[in-house]
């Protein structure tokens, strides 16, 4: 899937950058394994703590104290955040609980939010994954990548 991604990235000449909680630089590492990928990859940020989401990603700390460090909310303001910060066309962020400890009330372990934010908006998508802590951080990465991927093919068909 990130050979497909990266060639979308590449033939609509967009940048990425990533904020990541719940996948601790997984998702920037399978972005940037395949060649080339400085022609679309501008950086991310590993904001595991709340603190680091708040200062570096912009995050509102209501938001953290109303809905949680994992929420919708929360994904949607880490990915407007990176990409404001990286400046680049689109931002994938990830906010979830890989496991196997941390639920909470209503919050399952294996939750995950994923956002993306891009000039049309920014989309967030909640998935429940079984497995593992490393199973769980992948699953959660390949999702991302996935809806990258769709969101980049709704580019193709429209433009």
């Amino acid at each position: 899937m990130e050979e497909e991604v990266a060639s979308l990235l590449n033939k609509h000449r967009l940048t990425i950058g990533v904020a990541e909680s719940a996948t601790g630089g997984l998702l920037s590492h399978l972005i940037t394994d395949v060649p080339g990928s400085s022609n679309y990859f501008v950086g991310f940020v590993v904001a595991y703590a709340n603190e680091a989401k708040i200062s570096i990603l912009g995050v509102k700390e209501n938001t953290i104290e109303q809905y949680g460090p994992v929420s919708r909310q929360t994904a949607e303001e880490m990915a407007a955040g990176v990409r404001g910060l990286m400046n680049v066309d689109i931002a994938l962020a990830t906010t979830g609980i890989a496991g196997p400890s941390g639920a909470m009330p209503g919050k399952p372990v294996e939750l995950v939010y994923i956002a993306l934010a891009s000039e049309r908006g920014t989309k967030v998508q909640e998935f429940i994954f079984q497995g593992d802590r490393w199973q769980n951080k992948r699953a959660f990465s390949q999702a991302a990548l996935g809806m990258l991927k769709e969101e980049l093919g709704s580019w193709m068909s429209s433009s």
